[in-house]
Order: structure tokens, then C-alpha cells, then sequence
């Protein structure tokens, strides 16, 4: 009994450490499954990323970014600029430069025959050099995608790339004045790049503008056809929004690459819309009478009786250019004719104080705030008797195209100032009116005369829908003190005149008469005139204006005007 016990309790004990013991074995087995699970788990992991930094690289390889070098990226970044349409006009992009560590050449012959084989307008000689007298040299900047693989297929550990961030201009010339340009430094030394140099390196999303890239092409076209056809200096043209100053073109030739950084020293390259200051002759005519509207002088209907062919105030001899214009003539007749010396009564009535005042309430006479520095100042006038008198019909007074373009905006669009601004601003400004509101309704209708009658001086910027009117002007250009048979031919238009919308300031700098051109009168006639009889502004700037709106109309018709 004792022994069945015993027996039996052996077996069971015997029973008992067979299973503890398979038991032990069983939770290894867990546990070494666990283990390799997590270690499955890892390679798994373990492999996806190598297959993505594989991914990655090979990406990158077509990137431009080498997997056998570390590139370091430069601090250049600087905030790209877009048109009011979300066009770039500028942006920053990353860039690879390629450059010989010396030291870490092997075979130069090889190394030269095959930079030979990628770039064979390179000079040699100076590479030779080079890689004689110094530790490290950039061998190729802004490496194109094609040059990069092939320089990068040698496999030579002393050709190294270096990527960095660049400054893109993809519109080349067409806003170089708007824009400007920025130095090696990544420091703005121009236009906006200069003004906005701070406020681009710190804000990430695009900077807005006013302009629109396809009116601003289409009017740099124009201008660019027109400098060969009339043989100019230069030329400029600003299109401004007359209620709030928005300018949708600005455009001043010659102009520049800005992608070909370079220091522009030449004195033609000066932005003639917003820097150069001139005497622009009779386009002060408008103001003149606009004055006298502004105090309650005259009416457009104030007659003006045994009008003189000649003045002469300290020896200087003023004269009517239109030797047929009549000796009567309305404030309006004398507008509309470009009278001189009825501008210069008029002027006499208004008086100089009040004159001045005129001018300066529209900004004329003070160099302007504006979004970018290179702006004019107007010299100094001396005010008197004749000074009064030579003002009035727009001589020996300077200023600059923008502010004309800013004048003529308001004393069209109900006398409130306004501000030229080239970035976006989504808030509405203040309205103050300056001038008396009657200003505006009395002076549109003599603009739209100067362009759509006979007697008017911009008949060949009659395009038909537009309601277009404006003022000429033609000065003698001032070259060392004294005036000179060279011009400064100008056309201020406003448009539609029934309720003003836009200005259109055009300038051409020492235009010259073509023998060749043909004109087409736009007064339905279908009359052809052959050869450019006078170099005025009515033959020559008008002109240019007339085909700039029928180009840039439509668009303006369709993206901007209002339709009620």
C-alpha cells in the first residue's frame, strides 16, 4: 500500500516536473517568439525606411543633390512677388553650383579632358591655372539639370556641388523698374527688392502688387515699337486705377535684365515713369483751368476777347503755337485749341498764390512718398510774374510722369487725393476730397473734346467705345541751361470720361518725325495720311496711346471695369 502510495506519488511527482519542465519550455518558446517577433517587426521597419532613403535619394539625384556630399544651403531666402493674378514676377529657387576641391584631385589631365567633353567653350588655360594656384575654386554656377548628371557621372571626389538658394526674375525685362535688383549679398539696391529688402527676408508668403503682367507686356510691346518707329531716347507709361491709385503698368525703357546682375551706371536706364523730371509743356493747361474751376474763376464758357498772337514778359516772347488759332475764345476753346496765351489770362486771374496752392494740393510740386525710392524731386520754382505766366502753359515748371498721373486722377475722379501704390492693399482708404466736386464735371467734358473734335489736338486717340479724353504736351527739353530743338513729347488720357476709371500717362523722350509711317484716322473717315508732319505730342505720343488702349482695352473691359 505504502509502496502503491509511494509509486504512485513518484510517478505523479515524475508527472509534475514533466510538466513545470514542459511548462518551462513552453514560455522560452513564447518568449523567444515574442523576441523574434519584435525583431521581425524592426527589420520590417528597418527595411521600409531603407527603401524610402533609397526613394529619397534617388529623387534627390534628380534634385541635383549628391548622396556623397553634405550641401550646405545659404541664408538668401527672400519672399517671392506675384502680379494682382498670382503671376511671379520673382521668386527664390534652390540652385547648384559646382566646384574643384584641388586637393583632392588625382589625374588632372583626366579631369580637364573630361570637363572638356561636358563644357567645350570653357576657357582652359585659366582652369589650368587654377587648379595650380588654388585649394578651391566654383567651376560652373547655376549648373543646368542635363550639365549636372553629366559632371556628376565622372564620379570625381574633387568635383563638388554646392546648392544654394538664387533670386529668379522669369519676366526678365518686363518689371525691372518695379522690381529692381538685389546685389551679391542678397541685399536689395533697387525698386522693391531695395525697399521691401527687410519685409522679403522675413515673411514667408508671396508679396502682392497692383500690376497686371499681360497689360504691362502688351504696353512695354507698344512702346518698344514706337521708340524704333519715332527713333526715341527712351520712353514711359503708367496706367493708374483714378480712384485709388492702384498702377496696373508701369513701364520705362530702356530696361534691364535683372537675372544678369550688374550694376546699371547708365544714365539712359533711369526710370523715366517715376524718377526723371521734366518739363512737360501744355499738359499743365489742365490744371491751370482746373484751378480757376476750383476757386470759381471762370466757367468753361468764360470768354476770353482780343486775345494777342504774342507776349513778352522779361524779354521773353510767348507765343501761340497755332498761328491760326482765333483772338476769341472760350476757357473751354482754349483748352481744347492748346491756347498759350489764353492759359496765361487765365493764369493772371487765378493769380500766383492760388496757383501755387493748386499745384501743390495735387502733389506736384514736392518729391512723392511712393512704394519704391527711385523717385524724382522737382526743381524749385521761383515763383513771380512771369514764372505765373510760363507755368500756366506747362514751361520752366518740372515734375515727374507719376505725379501727373496722380494730378490727372483727381481732378477727374471728383477732386478726392489718392496715393500710387504698386503692392496690394485690401483695405479700403479714406476718401478726402481736395477739390470742389464741380472741378470733375466741368473738366471731363473739355478732355473728351481734345480727343474726339476736329479742333481738339488727340484726335488719333479717338478709339471707338472707350470715351477716351486727354491732354497733349510737347516741351523743349532744358539740356545745360538753355532749351534745345530735342522734345519731351507727353499724352495724359483718362478713360471711360463719363465715369473715369483709369489714366493713362504716356511720355516719349526726344522723339523724331517718320517720313514713312502710315496714320489711320480714327474719326471713321478711313483716311490715310503717310509721313509725320510735326514732332508733337498730337503726332507722335497720341498716337502711341491710341494703339496702347486698343490693345489693353479689351482686357481692362473684361478683368476690371465695373458693370452695372
Amino acid at each position: 500500500m505504502n509502496n502503491d502510495n509511494k509509486e504512485s506519488r513518484i510517478f505523479i511527482e515524475d508527472q509534475l516536473n514533466e510538466f513545470f519542465y514542459k511548462k518551462s519550455q513552453s514560455n522560452l518558446n513564447v518568449t523567444f517568439n515574442r523576441i523574434a517577433s519584435i525583431f521581425f517587426i524592426f527589420f520590417v521597419i528597418f527595411l521600409i525606411y531603407s527603401i524610402h532613403l533609397i526613394h529619397l535619394g534617388s529623387k534627390n539625384s534628380n534634385k541635383k543633390i549628391s548622396n556623397t556630399t553634405n550641401l550646405p544651403i545659404n541664408n538668401l531666402y527672400r519672399a517671392d512677388i506675384v502680379d494682382k493674378n498670382n503671376k511671379y514676377l520673382v521668386k527664390t529657387v534652390s540652385s547648384i553650383d559646382i566646384g574643384i576641391s584641388t586637393k583632392k584631385v588625382i589625374d588632372k589631365k583626366k579631369l580637364i579632358l573630361n570637363l572638356k567633353y561636358i563644357f567645350p567653350d570653357k576657357d582652359y588655360f585659366k582652369i589650368e591655372s587654377k587648379l595650380k594656384n588654388k585649394n578651391f575654386f566654383y567651376f560652373e554656377k547655376k549648373i543646368s539639370d542635363e550639365n549636372y548628371e553629366k559632371i556628376m557621372q565622372l564620379g570625381d571626389k574633387s568635383i563638388q556641388p554646392e546648392e544654394r538658394l538664387i533670386r529668379v526674375y522669369p519676366e526678365k525685362n518686363l518689371f525691372s523698374h518695379i522690381i529692381g535688383q538685389i546685389d551679391n549679398d542678397n541685399k536689395g539696391i533697387s525698386g522693391l527688392e531695395k525697399s521691401l529688402d527687410q519685409e522679403l527676408k522675413k515673411i514667408s508668403a508671396p508679396i502682392k502688387l497692383t500690376v497686371d503682367k499681360d497689360i504691362q507686356f502688351l504696353i512695354r510691346k507698344e512702346l518698344i515699337k514706337y521708340n524704333e518707329i519715332f527713333n526715341t531716347k527712351g520712353s514711359a507709361a503708367i496706367l493708374m486705377n483714378v480712384q485709388n491709385g492702384e498702377i496696373f503698368s508701369l513701364v520705362s525703357l530702356p530696361d534691364f535684365d535683372p537675372n544678369k546682375r550688374q550694376k546699371i551706371s547708365n544714365l539712359n536706364f533711369i526710370n523715366r515713369a517715376t524718377k526723371g523730371v521734366y518739363e512737360f509743356g501744355s499738359v499743365f493747361k489742365t490744371f491751370t483751368i482746373a484751378a480757376a474751376f476750383d476757386e470759381n474763376i471762370i466757367e468753361p464758357d468764360t470768354e476770353f476777347v482780343n486775345l494777342p498772337k504774342s507776349l513778352t514778359c522779361a524779354g521773353f516772347s510767348i507765343k501761340e503755337y497755332d498761328k491760326k488759332i482765333p483772338s476769341n475764345l472760350t476757357a473751354e476753346q482754349i483748352l481744347i485749341r492748346s491756347g498759350n496765351i489764353g492759359s496765361v489770362r487765365i493764369g493772371q486771374k487765378l493769380g500766383e498764390e492760388k496757383f501755387k496752392l493748386f499745384l501743390s494740393k495735387l502733389g506736384i510740386l514736392e518729391k512723392i512718398n511712393f512704394d519704391i525710392e527711385e523717385v524724382g524731386k522737382p526743381i524749385k520754382f521761383n515763383w513771380g510774374k512771369c514764372p505765373l505766366a510760363t507755368s500756366s502753359f506747362g514751361h520752366g515748371i518740372t515734375t515727374t510722369l507719376l505725379q501727373l498721373a496722380k494730378a490727372y486722377s483727381i481732378i477727374v475722379n471728383g477732386g478726392y487725393d489718392i496715393k500710387p501704390k504698386l503692392i496690394q492693399n485690401y483695405e479700403k482708404d479714406e476718401k478726402k476730397r481736395i477739390l470742389n466736386k464741380e472741378v470733375s464735371k466741368k473738366i471731363l467734358p473739355i478732355l473728351r473734346k481734345i480727343v474726339s473734335t476736329k479742333e481738339g489736338t488727340a484726335s488719333l486717340a479717338n478709339i471707338d467705345g472707350y470715351e477716351i479724353g486727354g491732354k497733349t504736351g510737347t516741351a523743349q527739353k532744358s539740356i545745360a541751361g538753355s532749351y534745345s530743338g530735342k522734345k519731351i513729347n507727353t499724352f495724359i488720357s483718362v478713360f471711360p470720361t463719363s465715369k473715369p476709371k483709369f489714366v493713362l500717362a504716356v511720355m516719349l523722350d526726344e522723339p523724331k518725325t517718320n517720313k514713312d509711317y502710315i496714320y489711320h484716322y480714327k474719326d471713321g473717315s478711313n483716311i490715310k495720311y503717310k509721313g509725320t508732319p510735326f514732332n508733337t505730342a498730337g503726332w507722335t505720343t497720341v498716337e502711341v496711346t491710341g494703339q496702347i488702349i486698343e490693345n489693353i482695352g479689351p482686357i481692362l473691359a473684361t478683368k476690371y471695369l465695373e458693370i452695372e
